[in-house]
C-alpha cells in the first residue's frame, strides 16, 4: 500500500505535541490554540489523509490512518486528538505505545454510536444520514455537521469561526469523509483504552451534544488512573469556545 504524504504545519519550541482535527475539518481549526500552546510546545498540525492538503489514502480506516502518521511524526511526543482525531490518536497509541507519552482526548469518544451497553452516545441514525447526504451533496452535509458541532456553544462565534475553516481549504475527499463516518459509526475502541499504560486526559464540554459528557465521565470512573476535566459552557469544539481554558488544562497535563 502507497503510504501518503501529510501535510503538517510545525511552529513553536519545547516537547513535541501532535494534534489531529476531526471529521471534514484540517489543522487550521487549531488556530483558537496555537497562540496559547506554541510558547511552550513545538506543534505538529496535520491534516489527516485526504483532508486539507494532505493526500488521500486508498482506504480510510484507523490502520491506514496510523501507517501514515508513523512515517512523519515524532518519534516520541505528546498527542492531542479532537474528536474523530482523538479515536485515530487513541489507536496510535495502542498501536505504537513507545511513541506516544502523554494523551489527551478532546472531546472524543472511544465508541461514538449508543450500544446495549453504551448509552453515552449517538444514535446510528445521524451518521447514516450524513453519510447518506454526502452523496448527493458533500457541502450542505458538511455545512450541517459544523452547525451540529457548534450546538452548546455559547455563542455564535464558534460556528462562524468552522464556517470559516472549511472555506479556507481544499474540500476533503470523498473516501476520507466515508470512511472516517464508517470510524465513527462501527468501530469500538473501548477494549483500546484498557491496554493504555501512559498519562491519558479526557477533555470535553460540559453541553457537547455529540459526545456527551457522561461518556468521559463513566470512562474515568471505570479508569480513575485516567484525569477528566469539564469546561462548563462548551459544546463539541470547546478548544474554540474557551481557548485558554483548554490551554490551562493541556498544559498542566502536559508538564
Amino acid at each position: 500500500m502507497t503510504i501518503p504524504a501529510l501535510h503538517c504545519q510545525r511552529i513553536g519550541a519545547g516537547p513535541d505535541l501532535v494534534l489531529l482535527h476531526g471529521w471534514g475539518l484540517h489543522a487550521g481549526i487549531w488556530a483558537p490554540l496555537v497562540e496559547a500552546l506554541a510558547p511552550r510546545f513545538r506543534l505538529h498540525l496535520y491534516d489527516l489523509p485526504g483532508h486539507g492538503r494532505s493526500a488521500p489514502v486508498e482506504t480510510f480506516t484507523l490502520e491506514s490512518v496510523c501507517e501514515a502518521l508513523a512515517q512523519d511524526v515524532p518519534e516520541q511526543a505528546y498527542w492531542l486528538g479532537w474528536s474523530l482525531g482523538g479515536m485515530v490518536a487513541l489507536e496510535f497509541a495502542a498501536r505504537y505505545p513507545r511513541r506516544v507519552s502523554y494523551l489527551a482526548l478532546l472531546a472524543s469518544n472511544p465508541k461514538f454510536v449508543i450500544g446495549a451497553d453504551w448509552p453515552h452516545a449517538l444514535a446510528s441514525e445521524v451518521l447514516d444520514g450524513f453519510a447518506q447526504d454526502l452523496s448527493q451533496d458533500y457541502v450542505t452535509t458538511l455545512q450541517r455537521f459544523v452547525s451540529l458541532v457548534a450546538r452548546g456553544a455559547p455563542d455564535s462565534g464558534v460556528l462562524r469561526m468552522l464556517r470559516r475553516a472549511l472555506a479556507t481549504a481544499p474540500a476533503p475527499t470523498q473516501t476520507a469523509l466515508r470512511g472516517g463516518l464508517a470510524i465513527l459509526r462501527d468501530v469500538d475502541l473501548r477494549p483500546r483504552v484498557r491496554e493504555l499504560h501512559i498519562p491519558v486526559l479526557w477533555l470535553g464540554g460540559v453541553r457537547d451534544t455529540l459526545v456527551p459528557i457522561t461518556a468521559l465521565r463513566a470512562v474515568t470512573t471505570a479508569y480513575p488512573r485516567m484525569q477528566l476535566r469539564e469546561i462548563e459552557s462548551a459544546g463539541h469544539a470547546p478548544f474554540v469556545s474557551h481557548p485558554q481554558a483548554c490551554a490551562q488544562a493541556l498544559t498542566e497535563f502536559f508538564v
